[in-house]
This record gives structure tokens, C-alpha cells and sequence, in this order.
């Protein structure tokens, strides 16, 4: 099936991009019916702009409570005729005014492995604590931040020279291929929920000895 995709923004939009990408080439079923941003000056309006794609600035700044903004949210992406919300880089935690009207129909991408280091700034947060393995996340969005069940994570290594810049660049990369996956395995109607575990008919799975290692490990270790 195609999705009615919405996507939410509140910066470059390049993972945005990413995904229209896929959708001109076919590689994901997706009709993107709206791009929404809470800045005006957001470059990924821009962007949607550019490719003929319909956009609308709704400022938060605009409205006394967080609930009636995620109402006008509601009401401008159902308008759209918007089924499914893409969250790219929408710096704002959504509330149930705008949830439960899309329960179960939010995604977002956070470049991060899930539950480590929610919130912003979460490249800083992977290099100031000297992780070796960072990566990125796709998941479902529920009422906390950071929270919802995971579709698909991706892992990059991180080096002891590594700043947010140079790490997030690295993350960035997969951010833009796992987001689009999992957009199309739910276009392809192949996902599932089974408590917080996301089910994803026929996906492949690795060897159960597959393992990674950063540094990697030197013989006689290896074996």
C-alpha cells in the first residue's frame, strides 16, 4: 500500500530528504502529503518547497498551552489527509492531544542507541562519554521522550577523537537509510507489535554468533 506520510520538522530537514529521495525513486511507497515545521525559517520547509511538496508553518510560539498547538497539528495534517507522521528533527515532545488521535501512527528518528542517551544533544552525549559503539534509532512515539518501541537501530563505531560534529556525521549516514526502511516495511504492512517488541514479517536475521567489537579484537581473541 502507499502511505499518507506527514513529516515534522524543526530544522535542516535532511533526514526528510532522505525519505522524499526514496519516495521519487520509487524505493518507498509513500505519498508525502504535508511537511509541517514550528520555525518558520526551517530549511527543510525549504527543501519541501523545492521538490512541489505542500508545507505550512504552525508556531508554538503562537499558542498558550502545548495541547491547543498539537491540535492545530491535528487538525492541518488531517486536513492534508495525513494517516501516518514522520517526526524529522521536530524539536517539541508531542502531547496525548496529538497522539491519541494518531496512536499507533507516529515514528521518529533519534541518533542514538535506545534507552542510551535520550533527549538532545545525544551525538555530544555518546562522545563526552567515550562510548565505542553510537548509532541511531527508529522508533514508535508514545507519551514519554524517547520511549516507544524500536523498529530498527543502526551502529556506527566511535573513536576517543570523536567531537558531536564528527560523530554525528558518521551517524547521520545511517540515519538516512534505516529511516526510509523502516517507512517502507510499514508501507509493506510487515510491522507488528507485540508488547514494546517490534515484529517485522520476513526481515532477515543475523547469524546468532554475529558480533561486533570497537576496537576490534586481535588474535588469538578473534576465535
Amino acid at each position: 500500500m502507499t502511505i499518507a506520510l506527514g513529516v515534522l520538522l524543526s530544522g535542516s530537514g535532511s533526514n526528510f530528504q532522505a525519505i522524499a529521495d526514496r519516495v521519487l525513486a520509487g524505493e518507498l511507497d509513500a505519498d508525502i502529503c504535508l511537511v509541517v515545521s514550528n520555525k518558520p525559517d526551517a530549511y527543510g520547509l525549504e527543501r519541501a518547497r523545492s521538490m512541489g511538496i505542500p508545507t505550512a508553518c504552525i508556531s508554538h510560539r503562537d499558542f498558550p498551552e502545548r495541547e491547543t498547538f498539537d491540535q492545530e497539528l491535528v487538525r492541518t495534517l488531517r486536513e492534508a489527509g495525513v494517516q501516518w507522521v514522520a517526526l524529522a528533527g521536530f524539536m517539541r515532545i508531542l502531547t496525548p492531544a496529538f497522539l491519541t488521535p494518531f496512536a499507533g501512527r507516529v515514528v521518529n528518528i533519534h541518533p542514538a542507541l535506545l534507552p542510551a542517551c535520550p533527549g538532545i544533544h545525544a551525538q555530544a552525549q555518546q562522545a563526552e562519554y567515550g562510548v565505542r559503539l553510537a548509532g541511531c534509532t527508529v522508533h514508535f512515539v508514545d507519551e514519554k521522550m524517547d520511549h516507544g518501541p524500536i523498529i530498527i537501530q543502526a551502529a556506527v563505531p566511535a573513536f576517543a577523537t570523536d567531537n558531536a560534529d564528527s560523530l554525528g556525521a558518521r551517524i547521520l549516514e545511517l540515519e538516512h537509510r534505516i529511516y526510509p526502511q523502516a517507512l517502507q516495511w510499514i508501507a509493506s504492512n510487515r510491522v507488528r507489535l507485540q508488547g514494546r517488541q517490534v515484529i517485522i514479517d520476513g526481515a532477515a536475521r543475523s547469524a546468532a554468533s554475529a558480533w561486533w567489537t570497537n576496537p576490534p579484537l586481535e588474535p588469538p581473541f578473534t576465535t
